[in-house]
């Protein structure tokens, strides 16, 4: 598949992204053009319009799958795997909020928490302590706040998103 130079600038910038945030730059772009394309893939198609190894288009579906941005569809008289994911940014959005949280955030808290319990902590200098207390309660407090945010519909999403510094004005 030929690929218009817009669609092939999305794709290396959302590439580009995917490696900032410390994700695999290959299955960023994957990921990118299923989005741009917005219709069900096979693997070769995949290969053949990213040129890179048919190998690394697996295990980064794979990851794609498990992270739970793409799906395995079926075509009618097509016995390859073909693969989607969603075109609503938002949702998109909410996977991959939810997932850094289980990989991520939620894994620091309950460590942050254990340290805190530790027989050890107490031994501890009370700035370290303190400093320890603050970012659990940030990170804690992070995840319920961003879990929160996920529940509400879209719509009232982004209005939330929108007021952005405004929200002071509200809360003085």
């Amino acid at each position: 598949m030929k690929l218009n130079p817009v669609t092939e600038k999305f794709i290396l910038h959302w590439g580009e992204m995917g490696s900032q945030w410390g994700v695999n730059r290959t299955m960023s772009q994957i990921h990118a053009l299923l989005f741009i394309i917005g219709k069900p893939l096979n693997a070769e198609e995949i290969t053949e319009t990213l040129g890179v190894a048919r190998s690394n288009v697996s295990n980064s579906i794979k990851e794609l799958q498990h992270w739970g941005l793409v799906q395995k569809v079926s075509i009618l008289g097509d016995r390859r795997d073909h693969f989607t994911t969603s075109t609503d940014v938002w949702e998109l959005a909410r996977i991959i909020v939810v997932e850094r949280q289980k990989r991520e955030l939620e894994p620091t808290v309950q460590f942050l928490q254990e340290l805190m319990n530790s027989p050890e902590f107490e031994h501890e200098n009370n700035e370290v302590k303190s400093r320890i207390r603050d970012t659990q309660e940030f990170v804690s407090t992070l995840t319920t706040w961003s879990s929160e945010m996920l529940k509400l519909p879209t719509s009232i999403l982004k209005k939330v998103l929108k007021l952005g510094a405004s929200i002071k004005k509200v809360l003085r």
